[in-house]
């Protein structure tokens, strides 16, 4: 009875030790991090164009210029939102065929590079680095150089969304991939299916809910950076923002206009695709 007293005395001493130096290993890497954190802020304020506490309260400033520009012309709205609908229609179709295009390469990416599932299983390395730098260059820089390169206009920003659409799903394709029942893949391979024709027979209907919802998801994200690219001319509704703030007072009325027409445009699609996502879940439990 002795021995174990002293055994469960030592574990719990044991423990206790454990908690104490994870603690303060945890403090240790938090003190570590703020420090990180504050030089960092240091060093951007004093390498920015002017202080960052100077400008602090100035924060508000230029929503307060835009209302009151465009409570005069509250009328006028209206007609702006006509008028730039357009170019949201372009930002819009920017999105839709950037994330087709994305979510295609990234099906072949995410087969290639899922264990079990791969053509050439010695290459997963390979695709798994490539879909991590396709993730890793924003899109910003891609459209830039291709707007060196191409010129201004919706093509460099379609690509550019494109790149990055395949890192970013490959990589969640990939993991949706690796739930994929194999049986159906190893049947078609028994009666000498091709790669492809297991891959679009066995794989795609499992997994095909998933990748549409991941999709629409994308999508959302999509019309976001085609807007955001807009401003450094890669067309679109973007563009047209620019265009408006740079004018200053006077035409503020049309920034507002913008403002509005995508504020209500990511609204849409956001419940449109939450909408349809719960309608594939509900279908898919039903199933179940």
């Amino acid at each position: 009875m002795t021995d174990i007293s002293a055994d469960i005395a030592s574990i719990r001493e044991g423990y206790l030790e454990q908690a104490r130096r994870k603690r303060l290993y945890g403090g240790i890497l938090l003190l570590v991090f703020v420090a990180l954190m504050a030089s960092g802020f240091t060093l951007a304020d004093d390498r920015n164009a002017g202080g960052f506490w100077d400008g602090l309260p100035n924060i508000f400033a230029f929503p307060a210029d835009v209302i009151a520009d465009t409570w005069p012309k509250l009328h006028l709205l209206p007609g702006h939102m006509v008028d730039y609908f357009p170019a949201l229609l372009e930002t819009i179709n920017i999105a839709a065929v950037s994330t087709l295009i994305g979510a295609g390469f990234a099906m072949g990416l995410s087969m290639l590079s899922t264990r079990g599932l791969a053509r050439w299983p010695r290459l997963i390395p390979v695709f798994r680095r490539a879909m991590d730098i396709m993730r890793a260059v924003p899109e910003i820089v891609i459209a830039l150089v291709l707007i060196f390169v191409l010129g201004g206009g919706p093509v460099p920003a379609m690509i550019a969304i494109a790149f990055h659409t395949a890192g970013a799903l490959g990589k969640l394709f990939s993991e949706v991939n690796e739930n994929a029942d194999l049986k159906p893949v190893e049947g078609l391979q028994s009666v000498g299916a091709t790669w492809l024709q297991r891959m679009w027979l066995g794989v795609v209907p499992q997994v095909s809910p998933n990748y549409f919802s991941y999709a629409l998801l994308r999508f959302e994200i999509n019309i976001r950076a085609s807007a955001i690219l807009g401003f450094v001319g890669a067309g679109g509704i973007g563009s047209e923002l620019k265009n408006a703030m740079s004018w200053g007072k006077g035409r503020f009325d049309e920034a507002a206009a913008i403002f509005l027409l995508l504020f209500i445009t990511i609204v849409v699609f956001d419940q449109l695709s939450s909408h349809v996502r719960n309608l594939m879940i509900a279908k898919k439990g039903g199933r179940a």
